[in-house]
């Protein structure tokens, strides 16, 4: 039988002392393994690989005598080990303690219901990034190694991060990332100080709110300049195109008014957009703040004000020559790159160059015709202009 415990530096429960009396084999850190009651007579396993310790706790435990258990910091089923056990066909006992992230926000005075949590442990932690930068409230489970880097990264995204370190022990440690490396850290929090003020209504969905009520919105909708914006119809194959969504980049080139960036943002990916115009660049601000969303806006010229931004999974490029749409796809080598055209003459010119960079292209014309009233109370269209719109996948 496998039991895994969560340990929180409290002691343990009576139902976790039981399962440990009772233990013939003890796997855990070696922080773990001191800080509790682990009986004489069982073997003491310290966990450093996972593969190897999965192998010990799952393969091996009929050689025990007595049950195998694991110890594991908070709570062991909130992106812990119990999954990797899972995985290998057990059904392990689990008796959780409090969460590091339950313990950092509690240590910091602050409701989390709203709190995006993802994890940087094991995975792609510019994902986790992308997801912290796009939300006004986040937890990071870090790894080792990592939290000075992404810190910085929350940091140039205007957002005060606490670190926790060694929650639950006597050398806890939670405030203010420094410029010093955090010693042994649980999670970092990021957060824009405008939510840590009063509680907002309450909430029945936690961590983010999901994908918008409505979108491809009316131009109307946007602050824009001489119908400088990417019209509605067109925008909404865009947004279906680019996938915009939790833990996914997006830069927006010659973004104008803002409005495919900020629907990006809508759905919650982080996007950064890049606006010559200064004008256009205080639009797209203040149409991102009318919606309360989170973006990036680089005023300047692609390529190069491009320069040290995380690596896009999309593209979105509304015009454009081919010199720059090459550029920024042989830099950042997106999953996924968009492009809007007016002009047939380009399309072949874009199909050949998404093709000659290993990418599957396709592409359809869209014309609108929309309603519109006459005095009579009849109704005729009004034929918008036509666009092209062409996207390229990764094969």
């Amino acid at each position: 039988m496998i039991t895994v415990i969560g340990c929180d530096g409290a002691p343990p429960r009576p139902e976790a002392a039981a399962a440990l009396a009772a233990a013939g084999r003890v796997v855990g850190t070696r922080r773990h393994l001191d800080s509790m009651p682990i009986p004489a007579s069982a073997e003491r396993v310290e966990l450093k690989a996972l593969d190897q310790a999965l192998d010990t706790i799952c393969e091996t435990q009929g050689e025990t005598q007595g049950r195998v258990v694991v110890l594991a910091s908070g709570d062991p089923g909130f992106f812990g080990i119990v999954r990797a056990i899972r995985a290998r066909g057990e059904q392990p006992e689990v008796i959780p303690a409090v969460s590091s992230v339950a313990l950092a926000f509690a240590r910091l005075g602050l409701d989390w219901d709203d709190a995006l949590v993802v994890s940087a442990h094991g995975r792609d932690p510019q994902r986790a990034v992308a997801a912290a930068l796009a939300h006004p409230k986040a937890a990071i489970l870090t790894a080792p190694g990592t939290a000075r880097e992404l810190g910085a990264e929350l940091q140039a995204g205007e957002r005060t991060v606490y670190v926790a370190e060694r929650l639950g022990t006597p050398e806890e440690r939670i405030g203010k990332l420094t410029g010093a490396d955090p010693a042994e850290p649980n999670v970092l929090i990021a957060i824009d100080e405008c939510v840590a003020g009063p509680p907002s209504a309450p909430r029945w969905l936690a961590g983010h709110t999901g994908a918008p009520g409505q979108w491809a919105l009316p131009e109307d909708a946007f602050e824009h300049r001489d119908s400088m914006i990417t019209k509605a119809e067109i925008r909404a194959l865009v947004l279906a195109r680019l996938g915009p969504a939790p833990g996914r980049t997006i830069w927006d080139i010659g973004a104008g008014s803002g409005s495919v960036a900020v629907e990006c943002a809508r759905f919650g990916a982080w996007t950064v957009a890049v606006e010559q115009d200064p004008g256009q660049c205080r639009r797209i601000r203040r149409n991102a703040a009318t919606y309360g969303v989170y973006l990036r806006v680089l005023e300047g010229q692609a390529p190069q004000a491009l320069i040290g931004q995380p690596r896009p999974d999309a593209i979105f490029a509304g015009g454009g020559d081919n010199a720059t749409l090459a550029a920024m796809i042989q830099t950042s080598t997106p999953d996924r790159v968009v492009v809007t055209l007016a002009a047939v003459d380009r399309v072949g010119g874009v199909t050949r160059l998404l093709g000659e960079l290993g990418y599957r292209y396709d592409g359809v014309q869209l014309q609108a015709s929309r309603l519109a009233s006459l005095p009579n109370g009849t109704h005729r269209l009004t034929a918008q202009n036509p666009v092209f719109v062409v996207w390229g996948e990764r094969g």
